[in-house]
């Protein structure tokens, strides 16, 4: 039996600290180790605070000795650079970052405590999320422990790294055009993100495409955590339905037949890999070996009208970033920040309308045409690490094609507002993995959890393990 540690899921350590098999210390202390061993070729954390985290993990064996039944007390997880901590700096993997602490948190950052976890260090982004590799001229290149030559993805590819190396047993992820599911596929693990408006934010940035959440191994893990951070927020302008029920009990719930959609190519003519097509083709003759109705479908995922209109959101998302110095940025975020500047108020209103309607019209076909929409997680294969930063550098005011094709299925959950899920269903012969995505209708992350966790038992992924890991 592989020992308590960093590799374990984040559910069953809860577990076992709560029994005392295992001390809240001790796990840190292993987490650390961890991070000690493997950072230096992965790059996946860059910036800790070990003295501040073993004491709240002293703090946290004291409770558990007094009953106290916070879910995850014990476990530790990082913070990914972009999102505030009170008390901790917050770079955005800037060298413009702003000085000294940030006052307040991000309100997932207070739900995450509130659930017990031992927060310790942050995670690796890209400059202000905006590509989709964990690479910036501050803090350098993260690598993919499966294959270090490739990039773990992004903009959460540190914190997907840091799990899959065996770092951490569970992450702290957000995701505004792929940023959750992207770094998932690339690294073999459940990246879930919820719907708009399912976890509070202190705003809506890029009018709520952007939400919060984490990278497991573990569709239990993910389910348990959505029901620590989806709250009601009676001061948010918007909030998602509440549930029917807690989303961890979807887990051992069976989802009945569904009807899948699959598109297993990326729309506009954009190459898909074939290993991604294989993926998505293998995990649908899965589904209908499971006994749900499987058919071939085309959504424009990406489109002509989609593209120009959330690129506007995302360049006045600039704006969400208080005390930067701009004129010390990467050139590529220099360039958007002149845009967003040239950005008027009725282009950007106009931006949203287009996306709204848009939305409207395609988010009919969930209910109507199919229940789950299949395909793969990303058009490619994790790029080589540094290529997506050094092209981004060489033409500052050019979309990268990779990160196109990145997010050539994934950012129409964040224009929709859809709760989307990447699931680590498929490897090359190389061993590289290649995730799967499932999109679920308005607020059904339970119907997505239920049919996860079915694909989990089916096709087993959690006891994997990257040879940098040195377990087999």
């Amino acid at each position: 039996m592989e020992p308590l540690g960093p590799f374990a899921p984040a559910l069953e350590l809860a577990a076992a600290l709560r029994a005392r098999e295992i001390s809240a210390v001790e796990l840190l202390d292993s987490c650390l180790a961890a991070v000690d061993e493997l950072n230096p070729e992965l790059n996946a954390v860059t910036w800790r605070n070990d003295d501040e985290a073993r004491a709240i993990a002293a703090e946290a064996d004291r409770r558990l000795g007094d009953g106290d039944a916070a879910p995850f007390l014990g476990v530790p997880m990082p913070i990914k650079d972009l999102t505030p901590v009170a008390g901790w700096p917050v770079t955005f993997g800037s060298h413009g970052a702003p000085e000294g602490p940030s006052e307040q948190s991000e309100l997932v950052v207070d739900a995450l405590v509130e659930a017990g976890f031992v927060l310790c260090g942050r995670t690796n982004t890209p400059a202000f999320g905006v590509i989709t590799a964990a690479e910036n001229s501050r803090y350098g290149i993260s690598r993919n422990p499966w294959d270090t030559d490739r990039s773990p993805g992004g903009s959460s590819g540190g914190a997907a790294a840091a799990v899959a190396g065996g770092m951490f047993p569970i992450a702290h992820a957000n995701d505004g055009g792929g940023s959750i599911r992207i770094p998932a596929s690339y690294c073999g693990l459940v990246g879930l993100k919820p719907s708009r408006g399912r976890v509070p934010r202190l705003t809506q940035s890029w009018l709520g495409a952007v939400v919060e959440g984490v990278v497991t191994r573990t569709v239990a893990d993910s389910a348990a955590v959505l029901d620590t951070i989806a709250r009601f927020d009676r001061l948010a302008w918007y909030n998602a339905p509440a549930p029917a029920r807690p989303f961890s009990e979807d887990t051992h719930a069976a989802p009945g037949q569904l009807r899948i959609g699959l598109m297993a190519s990326a729309p506009l003519g954009i190459p898909t890999d074939e290993a991604c097509v294989a993926a998505a083709r293998a995990t649908a003759v899965a589904l209908e070996g499971l006994g749900h109705v499987v058919e071939e479908v085309e959504v424009p995922t990406i489109s002509e009208e989609m593209i120009p209109s959330f690129i506007v959101l995302t360049q006045g998302g600039l704006a969400d970033y208080e005390g930067v110095d701009w004129s010390a940025v990467e050139p590529h975020i220099a360039h958007q920040r002149k845009l967003s500047s040239e950005i008027g108020a009725y282009d950007y209103v106009l931006a949203a309308r287009t996306l709204e309607l848009l939305s409207r019209q395609e988010v009919a076909r969930w209910g109507r045409d199919f229940d789950v929409l299949v395909t793969p997680t990303s058009a490619i294969l994790p790029p080589q690490a540094g290529a997506i930063l050094a092209a981004q550098h060489a033409a500052p005011e050019a979309p990268v094609l990779d990160v196109v094709a990145s997010v050539s299925f994934t950012a129409f959950g964040n224009v929709t507002g859809l709760p989307a899920v990447s699931l680590p269903l498929h490897r090359t012969d190389a061993d590289v993995p290649v995730g799967v995505q499932l999109t679920g209708a308005p607020w059904d992350e339970a119907t997505l959890i239920r049919l996860s966790a079915q694909l989990e038992q089916a096709l087993p992924w959690a006891e994997r393990r990257p040879a940098l890991s040195g377990i087999a």
